[in-house]
């Protein structure tokens, strides 16, 4: 079969299907531009929703938060979503809005060079497809790289064995003995839907988690009804001021490790452990030893009632190797296990990677990376013309609801680009200048933030530096409301 190609450059061309780049689609329709195509390395739309499946996935945003805000959803089983009807939600929203033609499945992109002369964006697919196009907004998410534990013996391990993202459906867990590594969100709630379904489930904790209480409940038939009829009841559950008082109060506070936001955040999740947990035994295994906050907080309403469970076992002692029946701890204690899921979470620093991009003067991505992963605004880069990041490096990514974050940063783009679709312009970029004060900046921030704080996560980067948005969420609101026209060098 012929290798697809397009004829004619494209106006954009959008990299990866998940929410932020069904968000991309669906606005340049809106925007009334026609050419452009969105790359999806896999053969369906959803990014982490659909990668993700393991038993007990949920949202640890409000569902009706965690929606696009012209595409309110009156059907959300409950207060927080599970992932399969996420991955629902997002195949309707892009049928609905007719963007499923734009995209281009099984299509991974493997080089995008920038050819100076063109003022054009040569794109490449690992299947050999080329395509053109003006502009590049690389939508291909944070977390969903999995990373995999350096553990002795794991290939040797005689039952099933894989990443939570990466779900093995031929693997049984009902009835068998299951050991979970990995105390993020994702191994809590793992923890949480096998509790109740396994016969004995191990939890191997490197480091306990400090969580704070939320609540869970299912939306009626009739409250789904009244949504349909008057979806002002949704804006007021999206706008409820309890919910953003507590948004407000966590984004400023971490930017304070010794903020009294952190230090309320921290009394809470030390009482509702104390009253959770009555054993001293495993409320002293479930205590961190670091600031709440420090790690991404882990949101969870049963928890604590699930791992208290006769089935399930908390193991806080370091993994001298995986055996063939099982896992031995280093103080010689064995774990025989059936199943062994590996909650390790992903390469948070991949973003569009391993895909080779070259900007001026063929100056890499993987160059201007070094050390670290960047972005100005955390949306552009200098050196890199009309190339966009949505929920890119330094965005805050686990501080604010994600798709918030996106839609913030397109409106954002859009203005970017509004000179572009006139024909004003050809390409626009950030100066290096305007960026190398902004990382200063950031950087200085991030050291003060909870974050900074002492512990190690994944929001670190290779020097130890929080990668994320380091200042309060209504700076980030500010920050994306309109671009500083002095930043920004427009070509003709």
């Amino acid at each position: 079969m012929a290798k697809q190609q397009t004829p004619a450059p494209l106006r954009f061309l959008v990299i990866g299907a998940g929410m932020s780049g069904i968000l991309a689609a669906i606005k340049l329709r809106g925007l009334g531009v026609e050419e452009y195509v969105v790359l999806e390395k896999a053969g369906m739309l959803g990014g982490t929703w659909r990668d993700n499946r393991y038993p007990g996935l949920t949202c640890d945003t409000p569902s009706h938060a965690y929606s696009f805000s012209f595409a309110l959803n009156p059907e959300w089983d409950g207060y927080y979503a599970t992932g399969a009807q996420i991955g629902a939600y997002f195949r309707k929203v892009a049928d609905d809005f007719g963007v499923m033609p734009f995209i281009r499945f099984n299509s991974e992109v493997a080089d995008c060079a920038f050819d100076e002369e063109r003022a054009l964006w040569s794109v490449t697919t690992t299947g050999g497809d080329s395509y053109e196009a003006q502009m590049v907004i690389a939508a291909s998410g944070v977390l969903h790289h999995p990373k995999l534990p350096a553990i002795e013996g794991l290939e040797n391990f005689a039952g099933k064995a894989f990443h939570s993202a990466r779900w093995d459906d031929s693997a049984v867990v009902d009835g068998a003995r299951v050991g979970v590594i990995g105390c993020g969100s994702t191994g809590i709630q793992l923890v949480n839907a096998l509790s109740s379904r396994s016969e004995r489930v191990v939890h191997f904790q490197r480091s306990p988690q400090w969580i704070m209480p939320v609540p869970q409940f299912a939306y009626t038939q009739e409250q789904k009804a009244a949504f349909r009829a008057d979806p002002s009841l949704i804006e007021a559950i999206r706008n409820d001021p309890i919910y953003w008082s507590n948004i407000y109060r966590f984004t400023d506070g971490i930017t304070d490790a010794n903020s009294p936001q952190i230090r309320e955040i921290q009394e809470i999740c030390q009482q509702y452990l104390e009253e959770k947990v009555k054993d001293p035994e495993l409320r002293a295994k479930l205590t961190p030893n670091y600031p709440a906050a420090c790690k991404r907080l882990i949101y969870s309403w049963e928890y604590y009632d699930c791992v208290q469970r006769p089935a399930v076992a908390v193991e806080t002692g370091g993994i001298a190797r995986i055996e063939a029946q099982g896992v031995r701890m280093k103080d010689g204690t064995f774990h025989p296990l059936d199943v062994i899921v590996l909650a390790t979470g992903f390469n948070a620093d991949s973003f569009i990677r391993p895909a080779q991009v070259t900007g001026r003067g063929g100056r890499s991505l993987d160059d201007f990376w070094s050390p670290r992963p960047t972005a100005h605004r955390s949306v552009t880069l200098p050196g890199f013309p009309n190339f966009f990041m949505l929920n890119g490096p330094t965005s805050p990514v686990g501080n604010f609801p994600l798709i918030d974050i996106a839609e913030r940063q397109w409106d954002y783009i859009a203005q970017l680009v509004a000179p572009l679709l006139a024909g004003e312009a050809s390409a626009v970029e950030p100066t290096r200048e305007a960026h190398a004060a902004y990382e200063e900046a950031r950087i200085a921030a991030a050291k003060k933030t909870i974050f900074g704080a002492g512990c190690s996560s994944w929001y670190l980067d290779p020097t130890g530096i929080p990668a994320t948005w380091p200042w309060g969420y209504q700076a980030f609101a500010d920050a994306m409301s309109a671009p500083v026209p002095a930043e920004f060098v427009y070509s003709k």
